[in-house]
């Protein structure tokens, strides 16, 4: 799949580019596509300097976390929930705490170390499933709410923004806790109702409406501030979050005297390993998006969408933060790299900039993840999974740019 796309990225800019040299004599698009490939290998490295320290960062305080027992208590507290969503599972089962794990790094914005902990509770999973071509509800819930990108604190997101030259990384806190809530709602409900899981059940509903009451007066709230008050909320917000998140980890770390020192170097090891590996494949899609873009094929694909979306007497500003929705759901590397891309392009705290942040913070890689974590444990049958983790993704994208009108234009 990820092959398919590269080369498709490459094959595209080629046509597109001997297209405007046979067509207007437009001999220096090629010069043009040369000098990004080298401009995109060099911002790849810049990018990376500042992932190395982001992933070790959060993962040496996800480690700290979880010898403290926070992550053990998370699973408790969820058990009740996750004993009516996933009923085959048992209740204790080691897979309900890996799904805890999952959602917590997911929710800290570390989608690259949530991977390898998802792919885990899989096999868990597929542990108790009796077959072992075909995916259980408990396996299709369990992707669907992964692919529907529950992203509580995207730290990754604010890394990105601040390697850019953003003034406020975390601007963009209040839009993608909106918008990747509408994705997980949509997930979780469109799962319920093709496994006919019982959402009125009384367990059910004592986890799930005091979250949609806090939800829905939080936003009540929000509707009352201006867009200024909004982005300065946001800000706040998004600082105070990141900040209490780490002191509570230490608190509590140091509370159940868990040496906390030795268990952040411990988890930091573990980012340096997982971020080391990322550097050829963001070096691969920084190259092909940059292509792509040096080309002009990406800005007539953006041309065509924009017309459609002016003809229908809407704003088109949204459209060029667009390319980060558009290959989101094939792969998280080349989301990333449209997501630089457009900030390079035109400007990190720009609204199609913002938009695209917003949408890489409230989606998943839909078809990576059905490939990586089904093929994991040998599923080839996905039934309804396919579906319900588009529709969750579909409804992100459109809250994303929603929620950007709403705070920012």
């Amino acid at each position: 799949m990820l092959n398919g796309l590269w080369l498709g990225f490459f094959l595209v800019a080629a046509i597109s580019a001997l297209a405007q040299w046979l067509v207007g004599g437009n001999a220096g698009i090629f010069a043009a596509m040369v000098e990004s490939i080298f401009a995109m290998a060099k911002l790849s490295v810049e990018v990376m300097v500042l992932l190395f320290g982001t992933l070790t960062l959060w993962l040496g305080f996800l480690k700290i976390a979880e010898k403290a027992g926070i992550v053990e208590w998370l699973a408790k507290v969820l058990g009740p929930l996750f004993a009516r969503l996933m009923p085959e599972v048992p209740p204790g089962h080691p897979a309900l705490g890996l799904i805890t794990m999952n959602f917590a790094a997911n929710g800290l914005g570390l989608d690259n170390a949530a991977t390898p902990i998802g792919l885990k509770a899989m096999r868990a999973l597929q542990e108790l499933n009796p077959s072992s071509t075909t995916a259980s509800n408990a396996q299709i819930l369990f992707l669907v709410l992964n692919a529907s990108s529950l992203t509580l604190l995207p730290v990754t997101i604010f890394m990105y923004r601040a390697q850019q030259g953003a003034t406020d990384p975390t601007l963009v806190f209040l839009p993608i806790l909106l918008a990747t809530s509408a994705s997980t709602l949509v997930g979780l409900l469109s799962v319920a109702v093709m496994q006919r899981l019982r959402l009125w059940d009384p367990v059910v509903l004592a986890y799930l409406i005091p979250g949609a009451l806090l939800l829905g007066g939080f936003m009540a709230f929000l509707g009352t501030l201006s867009a200024a008050a909004l982005a300065s909320l946001s800000s706040i917000l998004g600082n105070l979050t990141l900040f209490g998140v780490i002191i509570l980890f230490l608190v509590i770390g140091a509370l159940k005297r868990v040496q906390v020192y030795e268990a952040f170097v411990e988890g930091a090891k573990e980012g340096f390993d997982v971020a080391k590996g990322l550097l050829p494949y963001l070096v691969a899609m920084l190259v092909a998006v940059g292509v792509l873009r040096a080309s002009g094929a990406l800005e007539l694909a953006l041309d065509g969408i924009r017309h459609t979306v002016n003809w229908m007497g809407l704003d088109t500003r949204f459209v060029e933060g667009l390319p980060t929705a558009l290959v989101k759901p094939f792969s998280g590397s080349a989301a990333r790299a449209m997501l630089i891309e457009t900030m390079q392009t035109h400007g990190v705290d720009s609204f199609p900039a913002l938009v695209a942040a917003t949408v890489q913070g409230s989606t998943e890689t839909t078809f990576y993840v059905l490939a990586v974590y089904f093929g994991a444990v040998g599923i080839q049958r996905v039934r309804h999974a396919v579906g319900c983790a588009l529709l969750a993704e579909l409804a992100g994208v459109i809250a994303a740019i929603l929620v950007c009108y709403w705070f920012f234009a």
